[in-house]
């Protein structure tokens, strides 16, 4: 999704007070952070933050990190992040936003920081074959992502795209996840906390089904480790 450049962005950043400028530096501390203690989510890809400013405001008790690579999302982030909590008279304590390239995010967190849950809202679908390694659901990606997701966390998956759903079940399924919960046509009633996101609506308007998955990672039953993306690469061979 492209946004024009916005020349406030990155000088409102640096003057917020929850926005994290060198992120490579709290690896394996980001709980230390936050002012009260409670189970870590991330957003991944948080965009204009309307999603985790609605999540965050309404679950005090959990503290939440929003990650894009766009200064300009992370400027609009931050002010709807400060609108959704002025507007429920609350200070700012359990959320933090932060500039990084998501593909390299084990350069920002450890096993350390046992991160409860991870959100992966409408992501970038790459459908090009040779660029399907970028996907924020590749096998590469979640096998970053288990080393700091605790045993038995959860990841979150929505997207319109039918071709990303399908080939994400896949990659799950080699990484060792365990399927929790899946719809290809995500209904109010299915999902009582789901909150609908801007793109969520907009694709509706056009139409389209939401896809929506709950992943949760498996327990290691054997101290022998494996990297889910050669083991993915390994049975496109076959």
């Amino acid at each position: 999704m492209r946004i024009r450049r916005k020349p406030w962005a990155r000088p409102e950043l640096e003057g917020c007070t929850f926005f994290e400028r060198n992120p490579e530096e709290n690896r394996g501390k980001w709980a230390s952070l936050f002012k009260e203690k409670g189970p870590i989510c991330l957003e991944l890809g948080c965009g204009k933050g309307i999603f985790i400013s609605t999540l965050a405001s309404s679950n005090l008790n959990f503290n939440y990190i929003g990650i894009d690579i766009k200064d300009e999302m992370l400027g609009l982030a931050k002010r709807n992040i400060e609108k959704e909590y002025n507007k429920k008279n609350l200070s700012i304590e359990n959320v933090l936003l932060t500039a990084f390239d998501i593909s390299r995010i084990s350069k920002i967190f450890s096993e350390e920081d046992l991160i409860d849950r991870i959100y992966i809202n409408f992501c970038n679908p790459w459908p090009r074959s040779k660029h399907k390694k970028r996907r924020l659901t590749h096998t590469r990606q979640l096998s970053q992502y288990k080393v700091f997701l605790k045993d038995k966390g959860q990841i979150f998956f929505k997207t319109d795209d039918d071709d990303l759903f399908n080939e994400s079940l896949k990659y799950f399924e080699l990484c060792g996840y365990r399927i929790l919960y899946k719809v290809y046509e995500l209904k109010p009633e299915d999902f009582t906390e789901n909150i609908e996101t801007e793109h969520e609506k907009m694709f509706k308007e056009m139409g389209k089904t939401i896809k929506f998955l709950i992943a949760e990672k498996q327990k290691e039953k054997s101290v022998l480790t494996f990297d889910c993306e050669l083991l993915g690469k390994a049975k496109e061979k076959i």
